[in-house]
């Protein structure tokens, strides 16, 4: 067994050993446009037409619509293929459809990666990258929030047929006027009902039958904490088209959120990311003769805008949106009951499922638009015609699509959109030459540390001090590899672990070498105290161990930042500790010492006699 772990840590530590080199990743710069294997076929043919050849190409297949890498050689290379492919694939700077960035790729062999030993990841203080502050903006957020308010509240006002006279919107909220007493009531008791989020007031004294609504303070908060986590996961979704491993992505305080992006070298391109924003709307399309006719001569009529439909099909939808993607709670692909075709199954919520219904009762025949949004450009995802009315939150959007893109789809309308626009107020960057610095420093105290150790060891315990040194090497080695297969993040900090992991290790191995030497000072014959010193010892170890990890499994859990990176190795260091210490450094005694029949001294140091005041050296 222990030559098992062994070979597998060998294994899974290599590809730590081989470094990153420089590359160019090609994403969707469109939620609506996808990468193929072709275009990569046909982008490396043309880098090597360029005389850039890649290092290696590695294309994979996600439902946000694929990645595409490319590794170099050389810094040189990899700025000359960035320049290329970025002229090649975006001919409009202004309006680019991919997203060409700069980042960086294990050197590991393919062998290596197809059995999936990949290098672990490394922090932002070690791998070099970027680091961002940004400030939310919570008073967009609850704009955002009272304007949808305000016109789901006409909405309710127009089903229940009663008219206001004007509704204007206030710094609180916004204020509905009537034209008696009586429509006002009634006005009040519908959206006293209907939205238990408003506060309600008629202002006294006042010459208009007027309604005063404001959001309750509690309701503002429940507002902001929604923006500030909906635009965290908005966030994780956009960052993953940089490639980036292992993000950092968490709040800062009430408003603010810091994001690292270990390895990103182009700063550019990851502000672009965080900025980019996308809205889903719902409107109705504009097929009548009319329309058609305007759009076939290049006139948009008034109260229609133009659209691109996905294949490039041009469509009049109406101005009007009918819902966004506020209103939508969850998006599943699956398939049509009825044709067994590749559908999306939509759930709103209340207020969403009620204008649905009311819209596709009135809208049977016509066909309904799913617009995105992105950068101020919209494009038609699906335009399904409705066939019927639709109640109950559950909505099917089926026609003209594949497996394939009912699930990117499905995908796309789950991800959402920021919740409140966001300013960089701080912005860092570390270069990889400073992170390199940081590596090389770590892991020479590390090695300055187990080299003392090692000497100290072998001083005074001999050969098995030698038994000790190589058990402390095995548990870093395998230190190294469960990093790898977890794929965790070494940070700085957890470099500093690894170091009070080789100093808790030796301690192991020191208390089963005393109680070896305590069991000889004893009378016990070799086999007899070697034995016992591991059996007796072994409690011990176990209960200091299982004290120190409770303390780092409560940093690992209520930690964030540099505390978590120190307690995710401390704690795996304990681990791989015990085993080393206690399992391969007896599995080693035992293949030296058991192959004699017959053991009469050890080589594990003096052993003192306190009786008569002698020391007698049992040595191999």
């Amino acid at each position: 067994m222990i030559a098992i772990v062994l070979v597998l840590g060998v294994l899974y530590t290599l590809p730590n050993f081989y470094g990153e080199a420089p590359a160019v990743q090609v994403s969707s710069g469109k939620s609506t446009l996808k990468l193929s294997p072709d275009l990569a076929d046909r982008l490396f043919s043309q880098l090597e037409a360029q005389g850039v050849k890649p290092d290696g190409v590695f294309f994979e297949e996600t439902l946000g619509g694929g990645t595409l890498k490319l590794r170099f050689n050389s810094s040189e290379e990899q700025l000359k293929a960035r320049d290329f492919l970025q002229s090649q694939l975006n001919p409009d700077p202004a309006d680019p459809d991919y997203i060409v960035a700069l980042n960086l790729l294990s050197r590991s062999p393919d062998w290596l990666t197809n059995i999936n030993a990949l290098p672990m990841y490394l922090g932002l203080d070690l791998r070099g990258g970027v680091h961002f502050l940004l400030q939310v903006d919570m008073d967009a957020a609850l704009e955002k929030r009272k304007d949808a308010l305000l016109a789901s509240a006409k909405q309710t006002l127009r089903e229940e047929d009663l008219r206001y006279a004007s509704a204007p919107r206030t710094p609180a909220g916004f204020n509905l006027t009537f034209r008696d007493a009586e429509a006002r009531n009634k006005a009040q008791a519908a959206l006293a009902k209907e939205y238990p989020d408003l506060q309600l007031a008629t202002p006294e004294n006042s010459t208009e039958f007027a309604l005063v609504a404001t959001l309750a303070p509690e309701i503002e908060q429940q507002a902001r904490e929604y923006a500030l986590r909906q635009n965290i996961t908005t966030l994780h979704n956009r960052i993953n088209e940089l490639g980036v491993a292992e993000p950092v992505i968490q709040r800062q305080g009430a408003d603010r959120i810091v994001v690292q992006l270990p390895g990103v070298q182009d700063t550019a391109k990851a502000k672009d990311i965080l900025g980019r924003t996308a809205t889903l709307e719902v409107r109705m399309v504009d097929d009548s003769p009319e329309a058609q006719s305007a759009l076939a001569s290049g006139i948009v009529p008034f109260g229609l805008e133009r659209y691109t439909e996905r294949g490039g099909r041009d469509l009049l939808l109406k101005s009007e949106v009918i819902l966004t993607g506020d209103n939508l709670t969850d998006a599943q692909a699956g398939f049509d009951n009825q044709t067994q075709e590749p559908a999306v199954h939509l759930t709103l919520d209340s207020q969403g499922s009620r204008i649905f219904r009311n819209v596709t009762a009135e809208s049977i025949g016509k066909r309904m638009a799913i617009v995105l949004i992105e950068k101020g450009k919209g494009e038609v995802v699906t335009a399904p015609v409705i066939r019927g009315e639709i109640g109950g939150g559950r909505v099917q959007i089926s026609g003209s699509m594949n497996t394939v893109e009912s699930a990117d789809l499905a995908l796309l309308l789950r991800a959402g959109s920021l919740a409140a626009p966001m300013d960089i107020i701080e912005e860092r960057t570390i270069g990889p030459s400073l992170g390199a610095d940081n590596i090389d420093k770590g892991i020479n105290s590390t090695l300055y540390g187990f080299v003392v150790l090692g000497a100290f060891m072998i001083v005074y315990y001999l050969l098995f001090g030698v038994f000790s040194v190589f058990a402390l090497a095995v548990n870093v080695m395998l230190l190294f590899a469960l990093l790898s297969v977890l794929q965790a993040t070494l940070t700085l900090p957890g470099i500093a672990a690894i170091a009070l992991t080789l100093g808790m290790a030796i301690d192991a191995n020191v208390l089963i070498n005393e109680r070896i030497r305590e069991e000889l000072r004893d009378g016990a014959q070799p086999q007899q105290a070697i034995a016992a010193g591991y059996e007796r010892a072994w409690a011990t170890i176990l209960d200091s161990n299982i004290t120190t990890l409770i303390a780092g499994l409560a940093l690992l859990i209520f930690g964030s930042g540099p505390v978590r990176g120190f307690a995710v190795v401390h704690c795996l260091g304990i681990l791989t500790s015990i085993f080393s210490a206690v399992v391969v450094s007896r599995g080693v005694v035992n293949l030296w010492y058991g192959r004699k029949k017959k053991l009469d001294s050890v080589s594990i140091g003096q052993i003192w006699r306190p009786s008569d005041d002698t020391a007698v050296a049992k040595k191999a």
